[in-house]
């Protein structure tokens, strides 16, 4: 069984043993429940911290077996994993409607002894009695028991909504034989491709719909048709369309999804599940989020529509194209982008290999933090790619650790993403269990004798994750329920991510991270600044996008009235004939896959993006108003948002942080839409 005071030990981890070491802890934790309610009186001592030792327990046990389905997923482990899950939705949901464990918490929350706890200590509390009334424990028992059936039933579709996107990205590929038809694509990609091959001793070249593979061929292969192939295998992914239509298709799994949220959220007394969702956000209503939504799509709309237009024509001056397609757009984007700014994304690459980008990271945190970054080579690992660091503060003192697994596998959950491993909390003797994260993305990896070499989208990637996992990591709250990123409202969340990514317009961490892999170069100053003069390149049509699926996904969540994928298709239409202005195709399939909300977390949420961005652009102009590497803003930083988890609400840290309330143009000045 898993120990929290160990870093978890992935070799020892028994399929065949999960299932009944799951069933003994969750006994166990049951039976700790019942022999704390027979108290007489509840305090924080005698009841909470007892209950937070079973959740760490838990978490330490479950943690890396979920870790490793994403990122190894094998049959084996797979199906194991899917009977687990209903398992555990139903033992949350039994605490949640435990009548006697929800007076408890009242009982506290009463009692003389709340007003002597600390904040974090109150807000778990009010989180707590607020999440129990979210989870039913109000309800009568036949609704109690539909409430159970129904949570229990969605964590398994999540989880097949997932399963399905993996298997069909893995089921389509295309092998190659003559080279010409890969014109225009780079080396590295085709270094990776005849790797992939060779892998399953074929001749040729082996294209995937992994994400290196995709981009690498939308933004660079000069055959269209090989362009319209594998964007049709992308977009109908998981569907009832495209080369593998209806083989793992998530349409019914999506209807189920929806239909099992909004018959939750009405079972609660909400309207539909985006207000449901809302409980636990910054946004205040529904309304409030549609108005910013609409508000950011009316800004940008105008320009949107130019930068298609300039794009349109630029690709008929170019190759006499008509009738600009979705899979031309990433490619004439690529070559108008050349054209403008005069450097393609490929000549960045070999300015970024992987120890340097990491060296510059690293480097830019110690300026920012005074934190020390080291690497350890001695631990248990899924994978030999994999690498574990350790931060240290100014008093040598360990703050952190986490997992870094960057490379794209076959058998690997695709996208970039943080999670917990272990989380901070201080134990009886005083001492600090320290906190332990998953940074985990899909890169292409070191291939014919070179290191990897990431693209600068690549690097920001890394920056956005890496802002998540300091989030967690450097959070001195001692309470696991508000301690790092958890009881972060969802809509403030990717603050500290999106507010990494602004250093890399900087030329002092360019310099940081940039050295190009056989000479040691850092990126040309000429060539950087074509980079930052592109950086708005399109971006009202990037704004668009982002802005498009966070509208599909909140008026789904709140217009899905119990149809089919017909309703689905028709509001996501609807939405791009109000935002969009890249034409469709009848057989697109986007929603499909879009685990952020039918597997990821996101739903009802999505818009938590461009909502977190206006709070991170808010932030990162203090910095650009005081100094970029001015240490006193760094330290406040440090401990008004980093250090604080969710241990207060997300406005009063940026108010002490940024002085006042968040204003948005920052965010439109750093897109260029002001």
């Amino acid at each position: 069984m898993a120990d929290p005071a160990q870093l978890p030990q992935f070799s020892e981890i028994q399929v065949n043993q999960i299932q009944n070491q799951l069933e003994v802890l969750l006994q166990d934790y049951r039976e700790t429940v019942t022999s704390l309610l027979q108290q007489e009186y509840f305090t924080w001592d005698n009841f909470i911290k007892p209950l937070e030792d079973k959740d760490e327990l838990l978490h330490a046990f479950w943690s890396p077996i979920s870790h490793v389905n994403a990122v190894m997923n094998r049959d084996e482990l797979q199906s194991t994993y899917q009977a687990c899950l209903p398992v555990l939705s139903e033992f949350e949901t039994e605490l949640g409607h435990n009548q006697a464990l929800y007076k408890a918490y009242q009982a506290i929350r009463n009692s003389n002894e709340f007003k002597t706890l600390d904040g974090s200590q109150q807000k778990i509390i009010n989180n707590a009695l607020r999440d129990f009334h979210l989870a039913g424990v109000d309800l009568p028992a036949d609704k109690k028991s539909q409430f159970k059936k129904l949570d229990a039933e969605l964590s398994l579709l999540s989880n097949e909504f997932s399963q399905n996107v993996l298997e069909a990205t893995q089921a389509w590929d295309l092998l190659v034989e003559d080279e010409s038809e890969l014109e225009g694509v780079p080396a590295h990609a085709m270094s990776m491709f005849k790797a992939m091959a060779e892998a399953q001793n074929k001749q040729g070249w082996l294209v995937t719909l992994d994400a290196p593979s995709y981009i690498a061929v939308l933004s660079h292969a000069k055959r269209r048709q090989l362009r319209e192939t594998l964007y049709k295998a992308y977009i109908t992914r998981a569907s009832d369309e495209g080369p593998n239509a209806g083989e793992f298709d998530n349409g019914p799994v999506m209807a189920a999804i929806l239909n099992k949220r909004q018959a939750l959220a009405k079972l609660l007394g909400f309207p539909h599940y985006s207000a449901l969702s809302l409980e636990t956000k910054m946004a205040k209503d529904s309304k409030q989020v549609m108005g910013f939504l609409q508000d950011l799509a009316q800004r940008s709309k105008s320009t949107a529509a130019k930068e298609f237009e300039q794009l349109t024509q630029f690709a008929m001056a170019m190759d006499d194209l008509q009738n600009l397609q979705p899979w031309d757009v990433a490619y004439y984007s690529d070559q108008q982008r050349q054209d403008q700014y005069a450097f393609s994304e490929e000549q960045l690459r070999p300015y970024f290999p992987e120890e340097q980008v990491l060296k510059g990271l690293f480097g830019l945190v110690n300026k920012l933090y005074g934190l020390t970054i080291e690497e350890e080579k001695q631990f248990d690992s899924w994978h030999e790619n994999v690498r574990l660091f350790s931060i240290y503060d100014e008093n040598n003192t360990l703050r952190g650790q986490f997992y870094m697994d960057l490379y794209a596998r076959t058998d690997k959950r695709a996208g970039a993403w943080m999670d917990d491993c272990r989380v901070r909390r201080r134990l009886d003797d005083d001492s600090i269990r320290t906190p332990v994260a998953f940074l985990v993305c899909n890169f292409s990896g070191p291939t014919d004798n070179k290191p990897a070499l990431f693209s600068f989208d690549d690097v920001l990637t890394l920056f956005h994750e890496f802002g998540h996992g300091l989030h967690h990591m450097l959070t001195k709250i001692d309470y696991m329920d508000v301690s790092g990123i958890r009881g972060v409202a969802w809509d403030a969340v990717e603050l500290p991510s999106q507010f990494m990514e602004n250093f890399l317009w900087e030329r002092e961490v360019i310099d940081l991270v940039s050295g190009h892999y056989e000479t040691g170069e850092v990126l040309p100053h000429d060539l950087f600044e074509k980079v930052k003069a592109a950086k708005n390149y399109q971006s009202a049509m990037q704004m668009l996008r982002q802005l498009e699926f966070a509208l599909f996904d909140f008026r789904l969540h709140q217009e899905f009235d119990g149809q089919d994928t017909v309703q689905i298709q028709q509001i996501l239409n609807e939405t791009r004939d109000e935002v969009s202005v890249v034409p469709r195709v009848d057989y697109n399939r986007f929603q499909h896959s879009f685990s952020h909300i039918f597997a990821g977390g996101y739903g009802a949420g999505y818009y938590s993006y461009k909502w977190a961005e206006v709070l991170s652009s808010d932030c990162y102009s203090r910095f650009e108003e005081e100094g970029i590497f001015n240490p006193k803003i760094g330290q406040d930083f440090l401990e008004n948002i980093l250090e604080k988890g969710g241990s207060q609400d997300a406005l009063e840290l940026f108010v002490a942080f940024r002085g006042r309330e968040p204003k948005i143009d920052p965010l439109l000045r750093h897109s260029g839409l002001l």
